[in-house]
């Protein structure tokens, strides 16, 4: 009886192991839930560079998890955003949808990726717009003025 505990309690411990394995796959990966240093880079510096691989595949791991396809970045869709971003943080104006776009997202003061990414997530009207089942591609733009009254600018745009 006693062996047979200990198989069961091995069982389980195996399923809970693969269990995590799972759960931080499905947060982006990273062990134990972590961000990559990528997605929580300081933006609010000058030269400060974007890593769009791994914003992307953090747009697209929610995209999946909303039921929608991943998105391809565009390097003429991450164009049209960075002068959109660069523009907003200047002027402090936000822009318009740039035509043929399907989706565009704005934010202001956030200094990394995942925290910009967290507002667009968690506000429903984003998060419902970001997983757009029409857009096919995505760009992404960040902008550092410190003279501004946010410092820090994103836009994201989506397109078919």
């Amino acid at each position: 009886m006693f062996h047979k505990g200990h198989a069961a309690l091995a069982r389980f411990a195996v399923v809970a192991a693969l269990a995590g394995g799972l759960a931080a796959c499905s947060m982006g990966g990273g062990g134990g839930g972590q961000l990559s240093a990528g997605l929580t880079a300081p933006m609010n510096a000058p030269g400060a560079k974007l890593n769009r691989v791994e914003a992307l595949f953090l747009l697209n791991d929610f995209r999946r998890s909303q039921g929608a396809a991943d998105v391809r970045g565009d390097t003429v869709l991450d164009g049209t955003a960075q002068s959109l971003a660069t523009n907003y943080a200047k002027t402090g104006a936000q822009p318009i949808l740039p035509p043929g776009a399907v989706v565009m997202r704005l934010s202001a003061g956030y200094t990394t990726f995942a925290e910009a990414f967290s507002g667009w997530r968690n506000v429903p009207a984003d998060a419902a717009a970001i997983s757009d089942a029409t857009a096919k591609r995505a760009g992404l733009g960040v902008a550092y003025d410190p003279n501004s009254t946010h410092g820090v600018y994103w836009v994201l745009v989506l397109d078919d």
